[in-house]
């Protein structure tokens, strides 16, 4: 669609997905269909006008029409016109849902076909009416329906194309074309050359027009695409504020290391209270509660990377960069201890949460089959910050940070109080941990 040899820029470049030309190519034959409709539509409407004047005002249109032209004359073009739009129409329709494009050279063999509809309503004009009352009627002005149209194309050059078609075949039948016994002077070069110029620069503005929509469209299903792209990544549960950062920072998700806080929140004795309340209030209880801490990540600069059951997997610095992500996390923390002691105090189902903060190096990228990928993090940092987690239960505490979390608050953080070295499963020496709250 892009030039008459099938050569399109776009389709070349290979940063653009396969998906994005699949959408962009069926929202183009979607305007394309709704093209041939208004065409239909005008042409139908046209027809019965004619035809009720005609049978109203029979004396008027047989002194326009010198008493030689019968309405039913133009039906007999507007018919097999209608037909082969309706076969267009179809042929178009069974290409999308094949999820095929329409071969280039049929789109200038139907611009070519239809705008030479109004060149056959004229040579019957001029043969009734003569060359010059023809020329000075309605009929060329039947070329600019089909220019304007055009635009429906979003295609630069097969609108041009239509107006270069309708320029060229008025000139021709204003120059060349002389019904026998024609008494009209002989044309003239520079008045005819004239009115068939503005169909061309018609063409070529209508192309612009057109064009311009189809880059708003591109821009469009490029934004849309990469909206789902990552949230195919990242889930359902990143928040629209975290996905415009994603796309307007241009966030890697390419597999890196990187320095990241990791966060795994857990709620204690969920699984006991949960056996005896139905499935509805427990999956109730667990969207409320998440809503809540969720909405304080994506304040503080934090994404979900992962639900687990009752809990999640947050992370800090990764997709998005941030220099200060155990500041982010810790913020987080202590404002999900407050809003979850506020909201037990308006449920009959309290919930006590733990939290398990640790910073460190990970591998963080895309990870999965081919066919189905999600952005995660992978690493030492990630287990240890869940062992740290399961660490609460035993400590009866709600928030536990690591050392290097401690050493990366600095003197900000004054109410740390350490638990010493704790033996934490997998590892073969004991650990200092911390404490929070």
């Amino acid at each position: 669609m892009a030039g008459f040899w099938g050569s399109n820029k776009d389709a070349q470049d290979s940063a653009v997905s396969a998906e994005f030309h699949q959408i962009l190519m069926r929202e183009v034959m979607t305007t394309e269909l709704l093209r041939i409709k208004a065409l239909i539509g005008t042409v139908v409407l046209l027809s019965l006008i004619s035809g009720i004047v005609y049978l109203f005002a029979p004396d008027a249109v047989s002194r326009v029409w010198h008493g030689n032209l019968h309405p039913l004359y133009l039906y007999g073009i507007t018919v097999p016109f209608i037909l082969f739009e309706l076969w267009v129409h179809g042929a178009i329709t069974r290409h999308m849902r094949k999820g095929r494009d329409l071969p280039v050279i049929r789109r200038y063999i139907g611009a070519l076909v239809e705008t030479s509809i109004p060149t056959v309503a004229l040579a019957l004009q001029i043969n009734s009416m003569g060359s010059e009352a023809a020329l000075g009627f309605v009929g060329p002005l039947i070329y600019f329906i089909f220019i304007i149209l055009s635009t429906l194309r979003l295609d630069f050059w097969l609108s041009t194309f239509t107006g270069f078609v309708a320029a060229a075949q008025l000139f021709c039948m204003a120059m060349f074309y002389h019904p026998a016994g024609d008494t009209a002077p002989e044309p003239n070069l520079y008045y005819h050359a004239s009115r068939s110029l503005i169909l061309l620069v018609c063409g070529v503005l209508a192309g612009a027009v057109g064009m311009q929509l189809r880059r708003q469209f591109e821009a469009s299903i490029a934004a849309a695409t990469a909206r789902d792209r990552i949230t195919d990544l990242f889930g359902q549960h990143v928040s629209p504020q975290v996905v415009e950062r994603l796309m307007t920072e241009g966030a890697t998700t390419g597999s890196d290391i990187r320095r990241v806080a990791v966060m795994f929140v857990d709620f204690r004795s969920f699984t006991t209270g949960a056996r005896t309340r139905s499935p509805q209030e427990v999956v109730e209880r667990l969207d409320r509660a998440f809503a809540v801490l969720v909405d304080i990540l994506d304040r503080h600069g934090g994404i979900v990377n992962k639900f687990l059951g009752d809990g999640f997997l947050a992370l800090f610095g990764a997709p998005l960069a941030a220099d200060d992500a155990a500041h982010q996390a810790v913020a987080a923390a202590r404002e999900m201890l407050l809003a979850n002691a506020r909201f037990n105090e308006t449920t009959s189902w309290p919930l006590r949460i733990g939290i398990g903060i640790h910073i460190g190096e990970v591998v963080a990228g895309n990870i999965g089959s081919p066919r189905r990928k999600e952005y995660t993090v992978i690493g030492d940092t990630v287990n240890f910050a869940a062992r740290l987690e399961a660490l609460n239960k035993e400590l009866n505490s709600q928030v536990l940070i690591s050392t290097e979390v401690r050493e990366a608050l600095g003197e900000v953080v004054q109410d740390a109080v350490p638990r010493g070295e704790v033996p934490i499963r997998g590892y073969e020496k004991p650990v200092a941990v911390w404490q929070l709250g």
